[in-house]
């Protein structure tokens, strides 16, 4: 199969969604399948030439909307090259350049919004969501509408999608998303984490991995191990992940103010073997997030055998609940330390049966080869079959 898939860039750090665009065109092209990428990033991108497959770079791009004028001539003169085209991401120029290409045309394509259309940013920033509804009507509503498939990587984010705008169609489908076990022999990348933190040997480590960003929760994690597990001395947080917004300095005020400023480690954006020798050395990692759509470091851990704390705000929390992978507490301080301290409570049996439930859950949920054969399967069907009618959703 001759693939192209679309998405606004290859910057190298921008997070779950690119690297599951570069894993599944690893898999694909190890299979045998064609697969090139086209985004707005500027010819001769650095991170574009090094990406593991061929990378149109059609920029450069301006403004926030990521205006390209190569972008929309180059797809309508070469779409006829691919069988289906994959569309990543919503509100910039490649979604609506994608739809005015493709939609009268013959060259099937699929939309992953990947969260974008989670209400949470309709209640959270009302007046950009106001300007977004302005031309949702004439631009990402189209796109959704006229493709062959709108695909989802949970049943959460299908649900809540419906909710953002009075005006909804698509062809939904539920094929979910993954990631890659580690590829470093998991004691060997626990000791080369301990060796750069060695005062955290012999510690129960519980671990936040992320941005440090609002969004993620991390004051009222911080506050919540403070109220509950900072009590044991065992216990240490690790707080990793890059600083991109400068909201350390005032999570390190919060910790300093409850006394626990020693009993939090700030490891920043840890990489390679450091980041899966963090994951695999802790007792349980959490994502107390307002809003997730999918939770990439969740997945991550639990192929790692490390059980999760993650709220129902993490899209995947139903796939994590029913496998008995972890514990699901609200995004609130008194439910993060509920579960905190409905952790400490486990007897060592109940801990181990839920360690035991976590590579189970992420090969049957989050194996990104298994989520790339299925999509395989799942795109190839959509192709052969003739056309199907949207489902019309009133807005919830």
């Amino acid at each position: 199969m001759r693939i192209l898939q679309i998405t606004s860039s290859v910057t190298v750090g921008l997070g779950g969604v690119l690297e599951g665009v570069r894993m599944l065109s690893e898999d694909w092209h190890s299979s045998g399948h064609h697969v090139e990428i086209a985004t707005l990033d500027p010819p001769g991108f650095a991170d574009a030439t090094s990406f593991p497959v061929t990378v149109h770079a059609l920029g450069p791009s301006y403004s926030k909307w990521a205006y390209s004028r190569h972008f929309y001539p180059w797809l309508r003169d070469h779409h006829l090259e691919y069988d289906v085209v994959i569309v990543h991401g919503l509100w910039q120029y490649h979604a609506y350049a994608s739809w005015r290409a493709l939609h009268e045309t013959s060259t099937p394509y699929v939309v992953f919004p990947h969260g974008m259309l989670d209400p949470y940013f309709r209640t959270q920033f009302f007046f950009k969501h106001l300007k977004k509804s302005l031309v949702w009507p004439w631009s990402d509503y189209r796109l959704l509408r006229d493709a062959k498939s709108v695909m989802f990587t949970c049943e959460e984010e299908k649900e809540l999608a419906r909710r953002s705008f009075s005006i909804y169609k698509a062809n939904e489908m539920v094929v979910g998303f993954g990631t890659e076990p580690s590829p470093y022999p998991l004691d060997v990348a626990t000791e080369a984490f301990l060796d750069q933190f060695p005062e955290l040997r012999g510690k129960r480590l519980l671990t936040f991995m992320g941005r440090l960003n609002p969004k993620k929760a991390c004051d009222i994690l911080i506050e919540a191990f403070a109220h509950t597990l900072a009590k044991d001395p065992q216990w240490h947080l690790i707080m990793a992940g890059p600083d991109l917004d400068g909201w350390e300095k005032s999570l390190r005020k919060i910790a300093r103010q409850l006394e626990i400023e020693d009993r939090v480690t700030w490891a920043g954006m840890l990489q390679r073997e450091l980041k899966w020798g963090s994951i695999a050395a802790s007792e349980v990692l959490i994502l107390p997030s307002h809003q997730e759509n999918f939770g990439v470091v969740i997945a991550e851990a639990l192929s790692c055998g490390v059980p999760v704390i993650l709220s129902d705000r993490v899209n995947i929390w139903r796939e994590v609940s029913l496998s008995g992978a972890g514990l699901v507490t609200t995004d609130t301080r008194e439910g993060i330390e509920q579960s905190l301290l409905k952790w400490k409570d486990l007897t060592n049996e109940e801990r181990q049966k839920i360690r035991q439930s976590t590579v189970p859950c992420y090969k049957k949920y989050f194996d990104i080869h298994t989520v790339s054969v299925n999509l395989l399967g799942t795109m190839a069907k959509l192709v052969e079959s003739p056309d199907m009618q949207p489902v019309v959703v009133p807005n919830g």
